[in-house]
């Protein structure tokens, strides 16, 4: 029995890239209200082929979140506990954003165009009205809106040649978490050393929808001798690079804390922000559970739907699968998921209960290969 296909109405907003990076996708999903792409030959096709050379990805459904006025900086650090205070204009920054119980919003690149302008480039949850929520009911001298701006992302180890390419400024000069406002064929972009994978790239931020497709064509044809391919955010690679997914690993009942982001934060910032209290006092008290990866024997699992129980070896201790999938690399399974806190050790055993049987791994750290921390 064939899968049901997507539906397009006006309901759905329509990508400046839609017509060029729905052909020959084979799968897809629904994103902030756009269609994304979610493979195009295979999984693991698309995973090996991101790996060696360089592709494409239509990810509009990264939509920007515009924050501006005198006190745009102001709302922006009352989002998150990230200290704001020094960006500087050609920066990015990864910012968890928490209710006032310390639940993750969403976790978005902020980019900070100017002192008093800022985009807030989301993953999947309606955030501009959010905002607009807190800006509208805290008295914020902002005006906080949907800039149409859409990403385009150019993904793998050849995507600086292929940018340098593109564009008459240094590219290597580029760093990470930075960008720089510069024209592709004449189009104007915000282009970012950025992007949702672990193979390096770099977001080319279009606010001219209109030449969505030109643009498209144009870096097509100077990546034609690179192998360049359309490709999408990869489950394979996301997972062994570490990279969570808002929605998956993590939604409004984790804190920023449980789900391994305090690298991004630091306690006791100046500024004011939603959820400090709560923050606060999860800190003093402990969380119960703790993000980790897994490595997992047996078949390839591969139902990125699914939630599995884990059972810790030796305990009647329980914790949950939020990601996994089969690395052809690494030739095991690989994931991540919550477990108790206080049996987060690296090489902790575990059982893991799928719909067919039981499976057994471990809790891994960095290396995947080795479990070393």
């Amino acid at each position: 029995m064939n899968a049901p296909v997507i539906s397009l109405s006006r309901r759905l907003r329509k990508s400046p890239f839609e017509a060029r990076s729905h052909a020959g996708a084979v799968a897809a999903s629904v994103y902030n209200h756009v269609v994304l792409p979610t493979a195009y030959a295979s999984l693991e096709e698309d995973y090996w082929h991101l790996r060696d050379h360089v592709q494409i990805w239509d990810v509009a459904c990264q939509v920007q979140v515009q924050i501006e006025g005198p006190d745009a900086l102001r709302l922006a650090e009352y989002l998150t506990p990230r200290d704001l205070s020094n960006i500087v204009p050609g920066q990015c920054m990864y910012v968890p954003l928490i209710d006032e119980q310390a639940g993750i919003i969403n976790d978005p690149i902020i980019l900070c165009l100017a002192p008093d302008r800022f985009w807030l480039s989301i993953s999947d949850s309606d955030v501009l009205l959010w905002v607009k929520g807190l800006a509208v009911g805290a008295g914020f001298n902002v005006k906080v809106s949907d800039p149409n701006v859409f990403p385009l992302s150019l993904q793998g180890p050849k995507s600086e040649t292929l940018l340098s390419r593109l564009i008459n400024e240094p590219v290597a000069d580029i760093r990470f978490f930075r960008f720089i406002e510069t024209h592709i064929a004449g189009i104007p972009l915000v282009v970012a050393r950025t992007g949702w994978s672990g193979q390096g790239g770099f977001e080319l931020y279009i606010s001219e929808p209109s030449e969505g497709e030109r643009l498209w064509d144009t870096v097509v044809e100077a990546g034609a001798d690179l192998n360049l391919r359309p490709g999408c955010p990869n489950l394979i690679d996301r997972i062994e690079t570490g990279l969570l997914s808002h929605g998956n690993d993590m939604t409004i009942e984790n804190n920023p804390i449980e789900a391994g982001l305090t690298r991004f934060f630091k306690m006791g910032k100046a500024a004011d922000y939603l959820g400090r209290e709560a923050l606060e006092r999860i800190v003093e008290t402990g969380c119960r559970q703790k993000m980790v990866r897994l490595v997992v024997t047996g078949d390839p699992i591969r139902n990125p739907r699914e939630t599995y129980p884990i059972h810790l070896a030796g305990t009647d201790l329980t914790g949950c699968v939020t990601s996994i999938t089969y690395s052809p690399r690494l030739e095991c399974n690989v994931g991540m998921g919550y477990v108790p806190s206080d049996r987060a050790d690296v090489g902790t055993e575990l059982r893991i209960e799928l719909p067919d049987g039981i499976v057994t791994g471990r809790i891994a750290g960095k290396d995947w290969q080795t479990g070393e921390d």
